[in-house]
């Protein structure tokens, strides 16, 4: 399913449902964090997704992230609570999501690296790397945040 983002657009159509999300940034041994490019916009991003009925926080980021990734992922604190109103997420279907999304810190366990149809390419960049990679701007807080070494933050 197709999406558009918009973030602090006056075009934006108002959003129609309110949805709870995770994203992870997935540490490997040497501290470099693990981010994908997506395929709908062509920027550098951390997993994450729309948490299940039926699932805890810790579930939802594991799962999103093996299956945008491959790796296994142990998750260890909340870096922060991420919502806008001004950024939703409009779906070919109709909606138009608001989100609030949990950002959690992970110890990468053990998987493999693999392209999954939300991502074109994956890499692993170290702190001073971040700075100029092409990445939305609510996804460059959570990093920024992470890295600041920032836990329970709300943004």
């Amino acid at each position: 399913m197709g999406r558009v983002d918009y973030y602090r657009d006056p075009q934006a159509p108002p959003p129609n449902s309110l949805v709870a999300a995770a994203s992870a940034v997935v540490t490997d041994e040497q501290g470099r964090i693990v981010l994908h490019r997506r395929t709908d916009n062509r920027l550098w991003a951390l997993p994450g997704g729309t948490m299940e009925l039926g699932e805890s926080l810790a579930d939802t980021v594991i799962r999103e992230v093996r299956e945008e990734t491959g790796l296994d992922v142990e998750p260890r604190y909340v870096i922060g609570v991420y919502s806008d109103p001004q950024h939703v997420f409009a779906y070919d279907d109709g909606e138009v999501r608001q989100e609030y999304s949990v950002c959690v810190a992970c110890r990468l366990t053990g998987g493999s690296l693999a392209v999954s149809d939300e991502s074109t390419e994956f890499a692993t960049f170290a702190r001073e790397q971040i700075e100029n990679l092409p990445m939305h701007e609510r996804i460059r807080v959570r990093i920024l945040d992470f890295l600041a070494g920032e836990r329970g933050a709300v943004r």
